[in-house]
């Protein structure tokens, strides 16, 4: 299949990307990036979803498209960022769904990316893709989002909008943040501990990606592992892993004072089961913390 990947410069872009060429598919990568470094069996096009749709040519002869495009999130919340974060997601995907409805041979199915954001904080609730929406600045952003790339249904093109945990690697986001201060044995659990983390190996969301562009998945998917777990434990599994103490908490004070409004993510409590990929058939390699965990920093993937 030809696969187009907005957003395939980023850490999830371009491990899908190396999932889609080992299974023979071609890549065609959508990136604010002109010299963003990929192999070089993959053609490349600019596009900026701030500013304008995206080329016809990084379309044209897609059977199907990946949308992953957006402003990263974990930063602080200053009225232009969120502005930013908001318009990259929900004006880039109209803009996209726009530009497919321009072809004469359309994609048969659109993959967004989507975020568990939209389930807000739930305390010890166990939330599926039936639950929902919560409340807060991500839970907008995200029903905006997802609104938009249902429109591509009117196009005739199957849509599946995965809600994605907090993805699990080595070179990029939460876990590579949090691994010099437990290496150093300065880790520890952030606010309360109680609140609930719903995570997933990047491997295995690249492969869930995957089995959604070649299977009939259709509709909301929770992109997260089964088995999430509690603040306190994903500390103490990661600890254990690196053979460190955590014995430095992060107060959840200290946090708003450093993070702003952005610390609600780092705070909310979120226990999302993945019940639609598992009906799917859809199987994790890494299913637990402590086996994905090890695997990571075995692999340094």
């Amino acid at each position: 299949m030809n696969i187009s990947v907005t957003g395939g410069s980023g850490l999830v872009g371009r491990r899908l990307t190396k999932h889609l060429l080992d299974a023979g598919h071609s890549v065609h990568v959508l990136s604010r990036h002109a010299g963003t470094n990929l192999p070089p069996n993959v053609r490349l096009s600019v596009w900026d979803a701030l500013k304008g749709q995206p080329p016809e040519d990084s379309l044209a002869g897609a059977d199907a498209v990946v949308n992953l495009s957006g402003e990263p999130v974990a930063q602080r919340w200053t009225p232009e960022t969120k502005a930013r974060i908001r318009a990259s997601r929900v004006d880039g995907t109209r803009r996209l769904v726009e530009a497919l409805s321009t072809l004469s041979r359309r994609p048969t199915v659109l993959v967004s990316a989507s975020a568990i954001g939209i389930y807000g904080a739930r305390g010890d609730e166990t939330l599926t893709e039936s639950s929902p929406p919560g409340n807060g600045f991500l839970r907008e952003v995200c029903m905006a989002w997802e609104q938009q790339a249902d429109l591509a249904q009117a196009l005739g093109m199957r849509v599946a909008k995965l809600r994605i945990g907090i993805v699990l690697a080595m070179h990029g986001g939460a876990l590579a943040k949090m691994l010099p201060p437990f290496r150093a044995g300065l880790g520890g659990q952030v606010g309360s501990g109680r609140q609930w983390m719903s995570w997933i190996h990047l491997d295995d969301l690249a492969a869930l990606i995957r089995y959604a562009i070649e299977t009939p998945l259709a509709g909301v998917v929770n992109a997260t592992a089964p088995g999430p777990v509690t603040n306190a434990e994903f500390t103490r599994t990661l600890a254990g892993a690196l053979r460190r103490p955590a014995l430095v908490p992060m107060p959840g004070f200290a946090l708003k004072l450093m993070f702003g409004e952005m610390a609600e993510i780092l705070l909310a409590s979120q226990r999302v089961a993945p019940r639609a990929a598992e009906a799917a058939g859809f199987q994790f390699r890494y299913p637990d913390l402590d086996g994905a965990l090890k695997h990571l920093l075995a692999a340094r993937l």
